[in-house]
C-alpha cells in the first residue's frame, strides 16, 4: 500500500499524509490495545459534535496497526501567535474559549482521568513512598468531575483554516475535573512561556470565576503525571512543582 508522504515520527507512530487523509501508522511492536484504544477514544469524542478529524478506517499495514483520518490542511494557534504577536493576548482568550467548549461536553464512556493519574503517581520510581501518599491523599480529595479533559491542550493542536478551528491529538482525553485539564495545559506553557502561561491561567480563571487557588491545587498533581514522560530536561523543575506544600 502506498502511503503518502511522511509528516511527523514519535516513539510510537509514523504519520502519513495520502491526499486529504492522514494515516497514523504504529510502529513495529506496538500492542494492538494502544490503536484500538486511541481509535475508540477519538471516536467518542467525535460524537460530541466538536470539530475534529474525523476516523475513517482502523486497518493493519504489513504487520502494523494504522488510524485513517481526516488530514485538516491550516495552520496552528501556536504559529499564528507567533506570526502576530501583537495580538497573542486575544489568540489566548480564543484558546481559553475553546476549551470551555470542549469541557461543556460530556463523554460517560471514556475512561476518567482521576485513575489515569493515580496510575501514573503509582508508577513512579523517582519519589518515594511518602510522598505518593501526599500526591495520592490529595488526588483523592479533588472534587469528582465528569467534563471532558483534552489532556493534551496546547497552541499547536488547534488548526485554524477557511473552514473553521479543528483540535487535533485525542489520544489523552479522559473525563474528569476541567481544572485539572488547566493545570496540564498551564504546566506544558510554564515549560515554554511562563508568561503566556500566567495570561492564558489568569483569563480563565476569570471566564469561569474559578480561583487560581484551586487550579493552583492540581498543579503537584499533574506535575509528577507529567514526570511519567522521561523529558531528562524538564525532570528538576518538575520535581520541585510536586512538592505538595507549595500551594498550600
Amino acid at each position: 500500500m502506498e502511503l503518502g508522504t511522511l509528516i511527523a515520527s514519535s516513539e510510537n507512530v509514523d504519520v502519513y499524509q495520502q491526499g486529504n487523509i492522514v494515516i497514523k501508522l504504529f510502529k513495529e511492536g506496538c500492542p494492538k490495545t494502544l490503536a484500538l484504544y486511541e481509535a475508540l477514544t477519538h471516536a467518542r469524542v467525535e460524537d460530541t459534535g466538536l470539530s475534529i478529524p474525523r476516523i475513517h478506517e482502523v486497518s493493519v499495514i504489513g504487520s502494523r496497526w494504522a488510524i485513517h483520518m481526516d488530514c485538516i490542511e491550516g495552520k496552528t494557534l501556536a504559529q499564528v501567535m507567533e506570526e502576530d504577536p501583537e495580538h497573542k493576548a486575544d489568540y489566548i482568550q480564543q484558546m481559553v474559549e475553546i476549551q470551555l467548549e470542549i469541557h461543556a461536553k460530556k463523554v460517560p464512556k471514556l475512561s476518567k482521568l482521576k485513575d489515569k493519574l493515580k496510575r501514573q503517581i503509582d508508577s513512579l520510581d523517582c519519589i518515594d513512598d511518602v510522598k505518593k501518599y501526599e500526591l495520592q491523599t490529595r488526588l483523592d480529595s479533588m472534587p469528582k468531575h465528569i467534563k471532558l479533559c483534552h489532556g493534551n491542550f496546547m497552541p499547536e493542536n488547534i488548526i485554524l483554516n477557511q473552514n473553521g478551528t479543528f483540535i487535533v491529538d485525542w489520544v489523552a482525553a479522559r473525563q474528569g475535573n476541567a481544572s485539572a485539564d488547566v493545570g496540564r495545559t498551564y504546566l506544558l506553557l510554564s515549560l515554554k512561556d511562563p508568561e503566556m502561561a500566567e495570561q492564558y491561567l489568569n483569563m480563565f480563571c476569570k471566564k469561569t470565576n474559578t480561583s487560581k487557588k484551586y487550579v493552583q491545587e492540581w498543579l503537584p498533581i499533574v506535575a509528577a503525571a507529567r514526570l511519567t514522560e522521561n523529558r531528562p530536561e524538564e525532570r528538576d523543575l518538575l520535581m520541585k512543582w510536586i512538592d505538595v506544600v507549595a500551594y498550600e
